[in-house]
């Protein structure tokens, strides 16, 4: 038996533990001298994996609380990009048909790139929904031909519109309001459009624009008869996301809203994607979500947040699902999503 004393007390010796050294040495294998042996980070490491430990062993084992007039796991998405086609060949056989599977449209990756990926989503038995980045567009001739392409592999029928990451516009199209705006996305057979939406708001976007562009967005995707949903920033605050999806219910807005959730990853990747986007993660909100500040070498999913979104949301926050981001790999998120959909 091992023990290892982390209190500390001063006497009329000096600094002595809390445990009964003369006592506990003489039945135990060792024992960690004081001073001299744990320091402040091991005591914080200790007391912080106890507190989580103790919250993982009084969390609600009750499945039902997953089983809402509609489950929230039901019709999940996930997102890959072009790279990711070989973990796509090992994940489709964990996925159901017609997944939704968006693929997206970053700036170090080619239009044959993208096209191949796309492709191979439609080919899997799943449904590809390509991204289409308005300030990356050069041209509207390179819109255009786009669309044209996935016109002609029969993908055009949903596609996801964002802004896009360049601080200017390599084209015409400054937002992704100005391509829909176009008129392009019907001409070439496109049915469903999904648009951004940022519970935690936009380290670069004022939230008065952001509640602007979802709400225009929103109504010009109706005026055209185009479907559409809200695909959501990732967050680690189930009740920061909830309290959003009010607020948009409150605007009139009743698109579907597919929150996005980080597929199991290791703990400083989540971190590093986190702080990279402007999302919240102090360390209340890491270890409500499961994250281990303490050990970033570990992995966390996103069990405790969809339970907690489960529990949270009722028939007036109106259509919600997940869609899941794969930084851990599409095949890994693909098999985590089989395992704990399996429990429920």
């Amino acid at each position: 038996m091992t023990v290892i004393d982390v209190g500390i007390h001063r006497t009329g010796h000096g600094l002595a533990g809390d445990v009964a050294f003369d006592e506990v040495s003489a039945v135990a294998g060792h024992l960690t001298p004081v001073p001299g042996g744990v320091g402040p980070m091991t005591i914080a490491a200790l007391l912080a994996n106890t507190v989580s430990a103790a919250e993982a062993g009084t969390a609600s084992t009750d499945q039902r609380s997953l089983t809402m007039s509609y489950d929230i796991l039901d019709e999940f998405s996930l997102e890959m990009t072009g790279k990711d086609v070989p973990s796509l060949d090992q994940a489709r056989t964990l996925l159901p048909a017609g997944t939704r599977m968006n693929v997206t449209y970053l700036g170090n990756e080619n239009f044959q790139m993208r096209r191949t990926a796309i492709r191979a989503v439609a080919s899997g038995g799943l449904t590809p929904v390509p991204h289409i980045s308005a300030r990356r567009l050069p041209s509207q001739q390179a819109l255009e031909e786009f669309l044209a392409a996935l016109c002609a592999d029969g993908t055009a029928r949903d596609v996801f519109v964002v802004g896009g990451d360049p601080a200017q516009p390599e084209g015409p199209y400054s937002s992704s309001l100005d391509v829909i705006r176009s008129g392009l996305l019907e001409k070439y057979g496109v049915g469903s459009v999904s648009i951004s939406g940022y519970p935690e708001g936009h380290p670069e976007i004022t939230d008065d624009l952001l509640w602007s562009a979802i709400t225009d967005k929103s109504r010009e995707v109706a005026r055209r008869g185009i479907a559409g949903d809200v695909i959501t920033q990732f967050s680690f605050n189930a009740d920061a996301v909830v309290a959003w999806i009010g607020q948009v219910r409150s605007r009139g807005i009743t698109l579907p809203i597919r929150v996005g959730v980080p597929g199991p990853a290791g703990v400083k990747r989540l971190l590093t994607f986190a702080g990279r986007f402007g999302i919240a993660s102090s360390t209340g909100i890491a270890r409500k979500y499961g994250l281990s500040l303490t050990n970033l070498l570990s992995t966390a999913g996103p069990d405790r947040f969809i339970r907690q979104l489960s529990d949270r949301l009722d028939e007036h926050h109106g259509e919600v699902r997940l869609h899941f981001y794969t930084f851990g790999g599409v095949q890994t998120t693909a098999a985590w999503i089989r395992e704990f959909t399996a429990k429920i």
